[in-house]
């Protein structure tokens, strides 16, 4: 099992603490999707309120990139995780106050966006810089496994939560959540931050030497290409899970809760399945990686078409596992890649294009669900994604 990472002492002690602060994550998104789904009912403002969430990481993910690339990775974590302990307080009191409508929802969620597309690149800068070069595919691996465990507890919690003691019981444990992982970080201490690159160029042309630098590598670029591409089409679907959960099987929020822990299950498998693999070799895109996100595509159309709620957490849990084995993978094959002086701005490109095609995802498949119905549009979803793989796929990998 790959695990060299847990011999940095540094690293056992983020990764304990980033256990509180992933957990609030999926707590978050699930409350406010339940929010945003009970205040309209409307699938197109649930996929709007993702797409506000995830916007920011594709219009400023790589100009923050190029910042993180100029100071010191520690200080920035710090500062991005204070951002957000004080984001989850304001959801608590905009809502304890009765004013957290369409709106300050859609501001406050904004907010929480601009914070994680400044801390995606600083946190996939931080781990690599805490252990040597050698275990750096144990730390993407073992953090995308305490990602995904908070991604099966957290939506879980959230939902009962929920359910029996109200929203407001919700957000407040998600305050909760952040002082510990504030702690960790303040104990850390990465080895020598090489930036010296960035920090002599100007701004603007550190963000073209980065971009060029990614596009020069076919490698690079196939691997980001396949990343956006599974967003926009696969990990969408599971931004609209509360109009899947209730307004298709009418489950509620227990319902949602549960449907994102299935998805949390199969993304949970699919790092430890990615864990107890042999290392993945540098250089290659692994071939499992685009049969895994195609048997994805075809599931999305079963989603609607099977009509049976069990069937449903089946393939909802596979979307999981399918984006979450594709995207370790991915990550990792772009990370062994990479020089310290380029990782943040080249890992704020993957953040663009995981979580900024998510965004673009969302909003279309929300819009097309209002207008056409789940059905169909999930059977467009799942054809166009299998279309379009074979297409990149025919690009070399060198």
């Amino acid at each position: 099992m790959n695990l060299s990472a847990l011999t940095s002492k540094d690293f056992r002690i983020y990764i304990c603490g980033n256990i509180f602060a992933s957990n609030a994550v999926w707590m978050q998104r699930v409350t406010t999707g339940w929010i945003a789904w009970d205040l309209t009912s409307s699938a197109s403002f649930v996929g709007m309120v993702a797409f506000v969430n995830f916007i920011p990481s594709l219009l400023a993910g790589p100009l923050f990139g190029v910042l993180v690339d100029r100071v010191r990775v520690k200080q920035a974590a710090i500062f991005t995780q204070f951002l957000s302990f004080m984001i989850a307080i304001s959801f608590y009191a905009f809502f304890a106050l009765g004013i957290l409508n369409e709106l300050n929802l859609l501001f406050l969620t904004l907010c929480t966006g601009m914070v994680v597309s400044a801390h995606s690149p600083v946190r996939m800068s931080l781990g690599p810089l805490l252990v040597d070069s050698t275990s750096i595919a144990s730390v993407v691996t073992l953090s995308a496994i305490n990602f995904n465990l908070a991604r099966l507890t957290g939506p879980a919690i959230a939902g009962w939560i929920i359910a029996f003691y109200g929203i407001q019981a919700s957000l407040f444990v998600q305050i909760l959540c952040y002082p510990p992982f504030l702690l960790a970080l303040s104990f850390l201490r990465p080895r020598r931050e090489l930036a010296l690159n960035a920090q002599k160029e100007a701004f603007m042309k550190a963000l073209t030497t980065g971009i060029l630098y990614s596009f020069k590598s076919p490698l690079i670029l196939k691997a980001l290409l396949i990343t956006a591409l599974s967003s926009f089409l696969l990990r969408s679907v599971l931004e609209i899970l509360p109009v899947i959960a209730d307004g298709f099987f009418g489950r509620g929020a227990t319902g949602l809760g549960l449907l994102t822990s299935f998805a949390g299950f199969g993304a949970l498998l699919a790092g430890i399945v990615k864990a107890f693999s042999s290392s993945q070799p540098p250089g290659i895109l692994p071939k499992y990686v685009p049969v895994s996100i195609f048997f994805g595509f075809v599931f999305i159309p079963l989603i609607g078409l099977c009509g049976s709620w069990y069937l449903t957490l089946g393939f909802i849990s596979y979307l999981g596992f399918a984006g979450t084995l594709s995207g370790i993978s991915l990550q990792s094959t772009i990370q062994m890649e990479l020089e310290d002086s380029f990782r943040g701005r080249v890992m704020s490109l993957w953040t663009m294009a995981a979580i900024g095609g998510t965004a673009l995802g969302a909003v279309f498949l929300g819009g097309f669900t209002d207008y056409l119905g789940v059905v169909p549009a999930l059977g467009l979803t799942g054809s166009f994604g299998c279309l379009l793989l074979v297409i990149l796929l025919r690009i070399p990998d060198n």
